[in-house]
């Protein structure tokens, strides 16, 4: 997925200076990522570690790591259930009648054979829940197949804040459901879908890898749209883009985004942390290494890069190519 603050370009930087901080065997340590996103970090290192703790606060994101790390053997019957759901009768249910033009919403997130699609599969994946002919590593593998497989025909530069107002290439192809990729191990993992500051009180370990939100934007608001076809529940869409209402986090805020991390390192229980923040955040580098100096040894590493931009093919302003990302390093005491 095309995502706001993505570490897929950075993921070799992150993982050599984890190698340089601590070594490459990494086989006896807990790893945890604890802002996930669509998870990226804790693949990169679930198979090098005996146990990866991976979490996010948005739902469609724990779908998302739920299969990529909580799910660790195959899936049985994979490729019979996937062809089940793609030879669905078409359904028209919430995304249709919310998110999709001939629906009464008006809204065009998706063209209207797509929307039809995706509640047909979303409703039947929640129905072999219910029947208990699937179990739970399986409806959350079939689940973040379809945020995927939807996210590729989504009608909008990306992400979710808006829908565009003609059906884009990529958006007219029919949606296929596919399989949603995930690494057996012999570990098991932990998911979590929590408050990251409460959470950080409950869970102990070696390594713990920070990205937090660095800027005002909400991602419940950029990604409600898979936050919905993820719960799929019962709500009043608001507005014109349909939004529902979402989690705000602390990060977000520059009048509370210093508070929450201190108390985060505070509380955190592992000797080695790892943040990710760039050149453009709320905090700044020096805030930052006041923060983490108080908790131990620090030290700071940078990499240029070429930061997430909207979808090239749309006729929108983009912003500069490159940015800088930081990784503050700090050795607890």
């Amino acid at each position: 997925m095309n995502y706001i603050g993505s570490k897929n370009k950075l993921s070799d930087f992150i993982k050599e200076t984890v190698y340089q901080t601590i070594g490459t065997d990494l086989s006896n340590l807990v790893f945890c990522d604890l802002f996930s996103g669509t998870g990226i970090v804790g693949k990169n290192f679930k198979s090098e570690v005996k146990k990866v703790i991976s979490n996010d606060l948005e739902f469609y994101s724990y779908v998302l790591i739920r299969n990529s790390i909580g799910n660790y053997k195959a899936i049985k019957d994979e490729a019979n259930l996937l062809e089940k759901l793609n030879n669905l009768k078409d359904k028209a249910g919430l995304i249709y009648k919310n998110y999709c033009k001939g629906g009464q919403g008006e809204r065009q997130y998706f063209s209207d054979e797509n929307g039809k699609k995706i509640d047909a599969i979303r409703q039947e994946i929640e129905a072999w829940k219910t029947a208990k002919t699937i179990d739970e590593d399986t409806y959350f593998f079939l689940l973040a197949s379809l945020l995927e497989s939807a996210d590729k025909v989504a009608n909008t530069a990306s992400v979710y804040g808006a829908y565009l107002k003609h059906i884009k290439t990529s958006a007219a192809k029919t949606l296929i459901l596919k399989a949603a990729e995930f690494e057996t191990s012999k570990h098991k993992s932990e998911v979590y879908n929590k408050n990251s500051n409460e959470l950080i009180q409950e869970i102990k370990g070696d390594i713990l890898y920070l990205d937090p939100p660095y800027n005002a934007r909400q991602y419940g608001a950029n990604y409600h749209i898979l936050n919905t076809i993820a719960l799929y529940d019962h709500f009043e869409p608001k507005g014109k883009t349909g939004l529902r209402n979402y989690n705000k986090s602390k990060y977000c805020s520059k009048v509370s985004v210093h508070a929450e991390f201190e108390e985060l390192i505070k509380n955190a229980n592992f000797k080695y942390i790892f943040l990710s923040y760039n050149n453009e955040g709320l905090m700044s580098v020096d805030e930052i290494q006041t923060i983490m100096k108080k908790y131990g040894s620090y030290r700071l590493v940078s990499k240029e890069y070429q930061r997430f931009k909207a979808d090239k093919t749309e006729n929108r302003n983009h912003i500069a190519d490159k940015t800088e990302e930081f990784l503050h390093i700090l050795e607890k005491l």
